[in-house]
């Protein structure tokens, strides 16, 4: 494989994006895979921090509504709810959201088997610009 400039990484488009069904609301809603930047956001309003910086407690309020808002964008790929209207859609029905959040964590690689996966993916680098000898 040909190694990549910086231009062309950025231009990349590796956003993956799945339409579901929900019949409970009457149609469908479309769902991206997060960002990397939103995805830590994500990680990170999970966590709760002691004040020495280690994890105190994980935040579990409406973590699957947290995570179905960073992901359900209309059909102009913007997001439908900002992390302040989040409590809106955790009002929905529980399994609707479960049912989109485990699409929403495929998309975005969040599941166990995505990151193991990605882990044998890689291969280690050569180390032929090794100074010793």
């Amino acid at each position: 494989m040909a190694l990549l400039s910086r231009a062309a990484i950025e231009a990349a488009d590796d956003r993956k994006w799945e339409d579901v069904d929900v019949p409970e609301w009457g149609g469908s809603v479309r769902l991206m895979g997060m960002s990397g930047t939103e995805r830590n956001a994500y990680q990170s309003s999970l966590v709760v921090l002691g004040p020495n910086g280690s994890v105190q407690k994980m935040n579990m309020a409406d973590q699957l509504a947290k995570l179905v808002a960073k992901c359900m964008v209309d059909e102009d790929f913007e997001r439908l709810y900002s992390d302040k209207e989040v409590r809106a859609l955790g009002a929905k029905n529980g399994a609707v959201l479960e049912r989109l959040g485990q699409v929403a964590q495929r998309l975005s690689g969040l599941r166990k088997e995505d990151v193991e996966a990605a882990e044998g993916k890689s291969e280690p680098t050569p180390s032929d610009a090794s100074t010793t000898g």
